[in-house]
């Protein structure tokens, strides 16, 4: 990287670097989330595996625990076969020194206990020898199903989202949204039904949700026409009028196309820290919603403004239809989403100004935003900041990649990555080697 540019600086890579060969389809990670205190780090593959990363040491994680959390199954009623991607993950607050997360592919939602156990004693008794075997205690990571959520959702389930009382939580299919609490499988409560009458009557289906960071009676959920729908629970148990609704104004007289509808869809939409804005992303932008106002986003970020002329090219690849996800800094000053050819941006919420543009596996961007050869197969589809620290987690095919970055005194840009490295110690010889050096090459 050129020391002049800021940035973020890639710190660790899990699985195998270089290129983005086709490798097995079961190892594409589909899932990426940290914890509420930046410890622990989860991703989630549509081999229905979950791998659990622990911070070991300031912005370094280590392989911490790996599981299988869903098999794929067969609907003999519907003769619909469910897959056994994990779609979302999400922490509840931590217990003792156990680690609890929910885990959801289309169907299902399970609850699972991942902590240390003590798995025996063992010794052995040497031939002749007047004195008993000494015991060594025997202990291992492992993960326990602790609760099964099934049978509530007749569509593919699209996110999970868990409540700040820490007893509840929300997920969401394209047409229902339900309620449940974590202590019981059994049963849950419907919250939000759009299915109208006649499923020919369908105009929008809910795209993801989330509660409130703070507030355990508000939620938002967002829609396939571009509007951000908030809740209150305290209204009415069924939240199917909502308090407010956050849609940008059409002008009169603006030009619509074929794709209008599907570029407007929002794929993930989430609360900044403190609830007060919500930052939205569709196909083409970034947008950072103001709670109190309902008529416009109080910031528009384009994203893929290069790919306008490729709108047929996208439809006929189904690239068009791609759910990329957005994520927020622990200290909401910083928003950053995912694009094609291996990129992810990073963005100051407050001016909508490019901090950092990344090539997945690079330093730097090195390819130019106006070249005609995107590989529409290396897409940066989810992503997760940690909450605590500027530690952003980046899913790229079947690869994980952890990239940090250092502000500068007033906490408002990034530092280059030559300062970063050693903060302004200028008797310390200068850093040359190669990012490869710095990367732990594990396989998930």
């Amino acid at each position: 990287m050129d020391g002049s540019q800021p940035g973020l600086y890639l710190s660790q890579c899990f699985g195998e670097i270089g290129g983005y060969e086709e490798g097995n389809d079961a190892d594409t990670l589909s899932a990426c989330q940290f914890d509420g205190t930046g410890q622990y780090l989860a991703t989630g593959d549509k081999g229905g595996r979950i791998v659990i990363f622990k911070k070991a040491e300031e912005a370094i994680y280590e392989p911490y625990a790996e599981f299988q959390s869903h098999e794929s199954d067969f609907d003999y009623l519907k003769s619909l076969e469910i897959e056994e991607r994990i779609n979302q993950i999400q922490f509840l607050p931590p217990t003792n020194n156990a680690v609890f997360l929910l885990s959801t592919n289309d169907k299902t939602v399970k609850l699972w206990k991942v902590g240390e156990r003590r798995v025996g004693l063992s010794g052995e008794k040497s031939e002749g020898s007047l004195f008993p075997p000494k015991a060594q205690d025997s202990r291992t990571i492992v993960a326990t199903p602790r609760r099964t959520y099934a049978n509530a959702h007749n569509y593919h389930i699209n996110s999970i989202s868990m409540n700040s009382d820490g007893e509840t939580f929300v997920s969401a299919d394209d047409l229902r949204i339900n309620l449940w609490s974590h202590e019981i499988e059994e049963e849950c409560f419907n919250i939000v039904d759009i299915k109208p009458p006649s499923m020919e009557d369908l105009t929008e289906v809910i795209t993801s949700c989330q509660f409130h960071p703070s507030h355990c009676h508000m939620m938002i959920h967002s829609s396939s026409k571009g509007s951000i729908k908030l809740g209150d629970l305290r209204a009415r148990a069924l939240v199917d009028t909502q308090s407010k609704v956050l849609q940008q104004s059409v002008e009169v007289g603006s030009d619509k196309s074929f794709f209008s509808e599907i570029i407007a869809s929002i794929s993930d939409a989430r609360f900044s820290p403190d609830g007060r804005y919500i930052v939205s992303r569709d196909y083409m932008t970034l947008k950072l919603w103001d709670v109190n106002m309902e008529s416009s986003p109080v910031l528009t970020i384009p994203l893929q403004q290069h790919l306008t002329s490729k709108f047929v090219q996208l439809y006929e690849n189904d690239c068009i239809f791609d759910k990329f996800e957005c994520c927020v800094s622990g200290d909401g000053m910083f928003v950053g989403s995912g694009s094609y050819d291996g990129v992810f941006k990073v963005f100051n919420a407050s001016t909508g100004k490019m901090e950092s543009e990344v090539r997945m596996g690079t330093e730097h961007m090195e390819r130019s935003q106006t070249a005609t050869d995107f590989n529409f197969s290396e897409k940066v589809l989810h992503l997760s900041w940690s909450p605590t620290t500027d530690t952003l987690a980046v899913c790229g095919s079947n690869r994980l990649y952890i990239y940090n970055g250092i502000r500068d005194g007033k906490g408002g840009t990034f530092l280059p990555m030559q300062e970063e490295r050693w903060d302004g110690d200028e008797d310390k010889e200068e850093d040359t080697s190669t990012v490869a050096e710095h990367v732990n090459n594990i396989k998930l």
